[in-house]
């Protein structure tokens, strides 16, 4: 008789149980979570702050409404028309009125814009990575080099434990300089002219740093950072001046981050809303059937500056980071390269890393 075959039985798609990797919570997607968090809750406030007063004329509700929310910083200010606000005042008009959630989108529009960009780039880096391959296509090739360039950007700052923090940065530039150009896309919003969303980003930068502080040296190690790592008498005579001034300096960095990032792309924005409405405002002065593109040499100067904050952006929480981390383990990639030099060749050193400063005699 013959045998009956023996189908053998398929694994289930996920893998066997064993096989499962357990599931890991990323430190990076809870700070993203506390910076949506963040960013709602500064945007409901302007809003119920600037909400019209039922007691006022048709005529200024309207105004107000149609005006762009400012949300964070609580003016409006002229600027080029998205989409979610045409639409908004399109309906409004109308007998039916503004639906719920075209309403919601036009209250939360940076939020609304700030999503859109995370899922550009998701799509992105789906469509470079989904058939990966010996000869890469143009996007694929495109990934690869940008990954490899910000790689050694960053590694050349932090050295080579820095590879670590590659993700981190990397994914807080894309996603800054995909905010910044939707400024520039037509019928779309930047979200980084918003003061709660800079804001929220800061604070995404504070918390990772401070945590790889406290990873990286310790709690004891963290204070000592805190008081200026103080070594002899001097130094320990000093902490009750440097540890306020440096409790101080941690707290005024994401300061000075959200406001550098919203400074420059609302002055984009604003710059371009102006130089748009002369252009529109051409069409009556010289009696042209169109008007005039006078706000298209700053599309190409904003263009270069969105990449230009974006990039300072990031430079700076790498160097944050930088002044965290243990200075013993994490050696500049010069000194590192001169220990691993011959014994032959060890008399050759760089200019600078020895105490004497001037090279040998």
């Amino acid at each position: 008789m013959s045998e009956r075959p023996q189908h053998k039985r398929r694994p289930p798609p996920g893998g066997t149980r064993r096989g499962r990797k357990r599931a890991r919570v990323c430190p990076t997607a809870l700070l993203c979570l506390a910076g949506f968090l963040w960013m709602i809750a500064p945007s409901a406030v302007a809003e119920q702050a600037h909400a019209p007063d039922p007691a006022s004329t048709s005529a200024h509700a309207a105004a107000h409404e149609s005006s762009a929310p400012a949300a964070g910083h609580g003016e409006s200010h002229p600027e080029l028309p998205n989409i979610v606000t045409l639409l908004y005042r399109a309906r409004e008009d109308t007998a039916a009125g503004v639906p719920p959630w075209l309403a919601f989108v036009h209250r939360f529009q940076d939020v609304f814009f700030a999503w859109l960009a995370v899922s550009v780039i998701i799509v992105l880096v789906r469509l470079a990575t989904r058939r990966m391959g010996a000869v890469p296509g143009r996007l694929q090739a495109a990934v690869e080099s940008f990954v490899g360039g910000f790689r050694g950007f960053v590694v050349g700052i932090l050295g080579p434990s820095g590879e670590r923090y590659v993700p981190f940065l990397g994914s807080l530039f894309l996603y800054i300089w995909f905010m910044n150009l939707f400024g520039l896309v037509p019928l779309m919003k930047s979200p980084t002219a918003a003061l709660s969303t800079t804001v929220a980003l800061a604070v995404c930068v504070f918390l990772y740093v401070q945590g790889t502080g406290l990873r990286r040296l310790g709690l004891i190690g963290y204070v000592r950072h805190l008081a200026g790592d103080p070594r002899d008498a001097v130094g320990w005579a000093l902490v009750p001046l440097m540890l306020p001034l440096h409790i101080i300096s941690e707290f005024a960095k994401p300061v000075s981050l959200s406001l550098r990032l919203f400074g420059n792309i609302l002055g984009e924005d604003v710059l371009l809303g102006i130089f748009a409405g002369l252009g529109v405002a051409a069409l009556a002065f010289f009696h042209l059937p169109f008007g005039l593109p006078l706000h298209l040499p700053f599309i190409l100067l904003a263009l270069l500056m969105s990449t230009v904050q974006a990039l300072v952006f990031t430079l700076l929480s790498t160097i944050y980071i930088m002044q965290v981390l243990p200075h013993d383990a994490d050696e500049p990639p010069v000194r590192a390269a001169a220990a691993r030099l011959p014994a032959g060749e060890s008399s050759v050193r760089p200019v600078g890393l020895e105490s004497g400063g001037a090279g040998s005699g």
